[in-house]
């Protein structure tokens, strides 16, 4: 089956009718649209085991779909050319660093691949967070490989950074700080960056997307204001809910079915509807959204 995208270059990343399932495994990824545009931050939500790593690996062409196609900035993923491998930072979850290096030698040895390569950024990162170039790596602690992973995948400034769970070795202020730190090194330079992570404390304060992964497909995809603002829990009985959902432009996102034919819908509104009065609809906070769409 082949799709055809007349206007690849306006999405970074491109992935339709994704299937991956492994040998003698369940499903892992089932027929997952996903686009990503220019310059957006998207936290990839999931449970763990539901797959995020392996969507990750899929989008940059580490491992191949059954069936479906990934395209970065137009290209097969599985095809890529050297001018857009060098358009992408990656930051595995285990990080593969060379044990016996030091910082400085590490840096030096990936400089030697890129033509773009920002030595003030990496110099400016690494006193920041306070990883000195001269110790060898296996001296550092958890985090700071982990920060200086993140230095490697940002020094050739990518325009597209995927993490996965990127700050999974940091303290929860550390870790939020660290991803708000994050996102302003690249938001200036609309960089497009896509981070996994099951903690939703991750996600207080970086203004971005949310993406969640649920039964091999992304569940929904929008703005985290946007959601809180537009989503709304309904309940009353199956056809008191479906005919307001209709009246109002509602686009059901989970039904969970109550006692004597009564249901609970999460629904989003909208951007302009109001929710009239005297109808039972309650507002949802991240939480919610989690627990209900993973």
């Amino acid at each position: 089956m082949s799709h055809h995208f007349p206007h690849s270059e306006t999405a970074v990343a491109r992935l339709s009718g994704l299937s991956l399932a492994y040998p003698k495994g369940p499903t892992v990824l089932d027929g997952l649209d996903w686009m990503l545009k220019p310059g957006q931050v998207v936290g990839l939500l999931g449970r763990n085991g539901a797959g995020k790593t392996t969507l990750l690996e899929a989008l940059l062409g580490l491992r191949e779909p059954q069936a479906g196609r990934v395209e970065l900035f137009g290209q097969d993923a599985q095809q890529l050319d050297d001018a857009a491998r060098a358009r992408i930072g990656y930051v595995p979850q285990q990080s593969d660093l060379f044990e016996a290096f030091t910082a400085a030698q590490l840096l030096a040895y990936f400089r030697s691949f890129y033509a773009r390569w920002n030595e003030a950024r990496v110099e400016g990162l690494l006193s920041r967070w306070d990883i000195r170039p001269d110790t060898p790596i296996r001296k550092l602690s958890g985090g700071q490989k982990q920060r200086l992973s993140i230095i490697r995948a940002l020094a050739h400034e990518p325009d597209l950074l995927v993490l996965d769970e990127p700050v999974a070795s940091l303290d929860p202020v550390g870790r939020r700080d660290f991803l708000r730190e994050l996102v302003e090194q690249v938001l200036d330079r609309g960089t497009t960056v896509v981070f996994s992570t099951h903690i939703l404390s991750d996600l207080e304060r970086v203004a971005f997307n949310l993406a969640f992964l649920s039964g091999g497909r992304i569940a929904l995809q929008a703005p985290l204001d946007e959601l809180l603002e537009q989503v709304r829990a309904f309940t009353g009985s199956v056809t008191e809910v479906a005919s307001l959902l209709a009246r109002l432009g509602a686009q059901p996102l989970k039904r969970t079915p109550l006692q004597a034919g009564r249901e609970r819908v999460l629904a989003r509104l909208p951007a302009d509807a109001a929710v009239p009065a005297g109808v039972a609809a309650d507002r949802v906070n991240l939480d919610d959204l989690f627990a209900e769409l993973t």
